[in-house]
């Protein structure tokens, strides 16, 4: 909402977002649109933009062109009124050693203004539980393994109510258990109505939790849109099983549709256009098998899936699992 109470149906856009260091142009020309509500996957390999853009949305680096508006108002220059709003993990957490995980949650939020001092030690209480790390307040952090940082930093996201959560790898160094809790987080902070933009390396983590997502290359947005819509817009592949792989193979072609990998898993794949770039129907495929005589033990037709958008666009493989 906005301060007046508006809704805004946006919570994160930007318009020809640019940044230059020197003569590298780290981020070029990105229009991003995060619906409020959403869980926003921003995925891309290493070195494509993803946290530099992160740090312009939240004034934390100066844009060379364009624009940004968080909740509505424009940033950096309404800082002082989005900041208190959101929430943020990026670059991973920092903290002090030699405190324990609660002394450091009580120290940070004591440096935010608008932080009210009387219910210090229950949000702290509160967001540590939240978080899992309830049984680790009083050890100190030098103690901590990498996950349960990862987890102090979601806490000190969490230290007050927010409207917007950026988390930058929430899920860097967690154990299976571990991951499986940040997740069900997520999805509990959308289910309270915060929208959570989540910048992930794991396919597999942002197919699980997330409505929408946008890729990144080279500094590029190259999509974005809901889940369905970016898996929609891989191409289909036909799976056969069959004896008769050289027959098949001649009528695949006569149907003007290639190979999409070849054989996998002693099946044929193909594509499932043709020569006209038009959709050949399942249908149409069966019947012209059957047609010249091709014994047909087993036939589906495979969506494009997200990493095959992903590997599309980028030319790059994904991480799918931890």
């Amino acid at each position: 909402m906005t301060p007046a109470g508006r809704r805004v149906d946006l919570a994160i856009e930007t318009r020809g977002l640019s940044k230059r260091f020197g003569h590298q142009l780290a981020v070029d020309g990105v229009n991003l649109a995060v619906p409020s509500g959403s869980v926003f996957g921003f995925l891309g390999p290493n070195g494509s933009g993803k946290t530099t853009t992160i740090r312009m949305m939240l004034g934390l680096a100066a844009a060379t062109e364009g624009t940004v508006s968080v909740l509505g108002l424009a940033m950096p220059d309404r800082f002082h009124e989005v900041l208190p709003r959101v929430g943020a993990l990026v670059e991973g957490p920092a903290f002090y050693p030699f405190l324990s995980g609660a002394a450091n949650l009580r120290r940070l939020d004591a440096a935010d203004p608008y932080a009210a001092a009387s219910t210090r030690s229950a949000r702290v209480e509160a967001a540590l539980e939240r978080v899992g790390l309830s049984h680790a307040a009083g050890k100190k952090v030098r103690a901590y393994s990498l996950g349960m940082k990862q987890r102090l930093g979601i806490a000190n996201a969490l230290l007050s109510p927010r409207e917007l959560l950026v988390l930058d790898e929430p899920t860097n160094g967690l154990d299976p258990q571990g991951t499986r809790e940040v997740r069900s987080l997520v999805r509990s902070l959308a289910a309270d109505g915060a929208t959570v933009f989540v910048s992930s390396h794991l396919l597999a983590e942002v197919e699980q939790i997330c409505t929408h997502a946008a890729i990144m290359s080279a500094g590029r947005l190259v999509a974005q849109g809901t889940l369905a819509q970016l898996r929609d817009a891989g191409k289909a592949r036909i799976r056969l099983v069959t004896h008769d792989a050289g027959l098949a193979e001649g009528v695949f072609a006569s149907l003007g549709m290639s190979p999409a990998g070849g054989r996998s898993n002693g099946a044929l794949v193909y594509g499932d256009g043709g020569q006209d770039g038009e959709v050949v129907e399942p249908e149409a495929v069966v019947a012209a098998l059957v047609a010249a005589g091709v014994r047909v033990r087993g036939f589906a037709v495979e969506q494009g899936s997200l990493e095959d958008r992903f590997v599309a666009l980028t030319g790059e493989g994904f991480d799918i699992a931890q």
